[in-house]
């Protein structure tokens, strides 16, 4: 017994030393332009799941968005990548079709349930799951009341159609454009999410047949409200800063955008911000909440350790996670389930402040919310190929060409591509 004891001392004391310790295992996790805004948020993140987890060693680095990327695929190659690297959607199916990160579905167990069932669509490829779903965001409809009741309407649309109706009967009644749907290209307006939006194809076994009746029917309503002055002449131009000024200056009647929008108005424009009421963005065919880009954390090829690696995944993913990051930056929304319904967010939901409510309309929204973007990889040549669709769609709205002419044009040229 005395030399059990002794053994069992010893080996207590050795554990002990730090000689014998037990090293941490290192979980380095990137960001890409969170420093130096959010570096509370963040190490403060770090030190809680350190603190939850004596043998993991969380450390976050952030960097531009444009080092993210040729940073990673070095360390991929040089057999050092980190444990978690901050994606957005486009970048997770690109990396995936690589095989330069893994899919995670071995480790989301019962945390799938989690998060919302769009947010795991969009990082879904080929059948597996390649990302944690982190924040997102979704569009509102900010609409200015005064033009509204000018033109005998009593309430927001409910649907895309009705939408398109009402922007009619504001621009007739008023003489003020209704609004500037997205559609310049340098905002990333390409005519391919009002496609998505509306449930509507764009490839299909390796060919564009996004000239279909249902796309041209699509398209002539854009060119309808267009040729009624429903929409701004400079609407091809018109990015996220114009939109926002156009509105501020009652040069539109309603401005469908990302709730932080609306922060502008407040200060910019006190009494268009004290006519302005909030509704959601109506659902398509495709339905989906228009708006919606979520970010993500992906888990890259060859890290050390990727059990620990989606443990660090999925605590900053989490509910708790998010919903703090939320009231952090105080205009980006969980990609959870539990953390929108927050009082954070609810409780806005009946208030007469434009932001506040703009809040809780967007929380109920982002469950709808879907990532809108082509596979990257598809187009062999995507500036190119956008630009001569982007030249179709404005020679249709604007009255040059008809919507079935156009479309056939986009989908020729777009084809003759795909085939080399």
């Amino acid at each position: 017994m005395k030399k059990t004891a002794s053994a069992m001392v010893v080996a207590g004391i050795l554990s002990a030393s730090p000689a014998f310790a037990a090293e941490k295992v290192k979980l380095e996790f990137w960001t890409m332009n969170m420093a130096p805004k959010f570096n509370d948020y963040f190490k403060g993140m770090a030190s809680q799941f350190n603190q939850q987890n004596p043998n993991l060693d969380a450390i976050w680095v952030d960097m531009n968005w444009d080092q993210i990327q040729p940073k990673l695929i070095a360390a991929i190659a040089a057999g050092n990548p980190p444990a978690l690297v901050n994606f957005n959607v486009p970048w997770v199916h690109d990396f995936a079709r690589q095989g330069n990160i893994l899919p995670i579905d071995e480790y989301l167990g019962a945390d799938k349930n989690l998060y919302q069932v769009n947010a795991l669509h969009d990082v879904t490829y080929k059948g597996k799951i390649y990302a944690f779903p982190s924040y997102n965001s979704v569009s509102v409809i900010a609409y200015n009341k005064e033009l509204f009741d000018k033109a005998g309407i009593k309430a927001p649309p409910k649907s895309f159609d009705e939408l398109l109706t009402q922007a009619k009967i504001i621009s007739e009644k008023t003489k003020v454009p209704a609004f500037a749907p997205k559609l310049s290209a340098e905002s990333g307006g390409s005519f391919i999410n009002w496609f998505y939006y509306a449930g509507l194809p764009v490839i299909e076994n390796g060919k564009a047949v996004f000239n279909s009746p249902k796309h041209v029917a699509l398209l002539q309503k854009f060119a309808d409200l267009y040729q009624s002055g429903a929409m701004p002449k400079d609407v091809f131009k018109m990015e996220f800063e114009q939109e926002i000024a156009a509105y501020n200056t009652q040069r539109i009647a309603m401005m469908t955008t990302a709730p932080q929008a609306l922060k502008r108005t407040q200060t910019d424009s006190k009494a268009i911000y004290a006519k302005t009421d909030i509704a959601a963005f109506p659902i398509a065919e495709g339905k989906m909440a228009f708006g919606g880009w979520m970010m993500d954390y992906v888990i890259p090829k060859g890290a050390k350790s990727p059990v620990d690696a989606a443990k660090l995944g999925k605590f900053i993913t989490s509910d708790a996670a998010q919903l703090a990051f939320s009231k952090e930056t105080g205009t980006t929304f969980p990609s959870t389930k539990l953390a929108t319904t927050d009082g954070y967010f609810m409780s806005g939901a009946k208030s007469t402040d434009p932001v506040e409510k703009s809040r809780a309309i967007a929380a109920l929204s982002i469950g709808n919310a879907k990532t809108l973007t082509l596979e990257p990889g598809i187009l062999p040549d995507e500036t190119t190929m956008q630009r001569a669709l982007q030249n179709e769609i404005q020679a249709a709205i604007t009255g040059r060409k008809s919507a079935k002419a156009a479309l056939d044009a986009a989908v020729k040229n777009w084809n003759a591509r795909l085939v080399k």
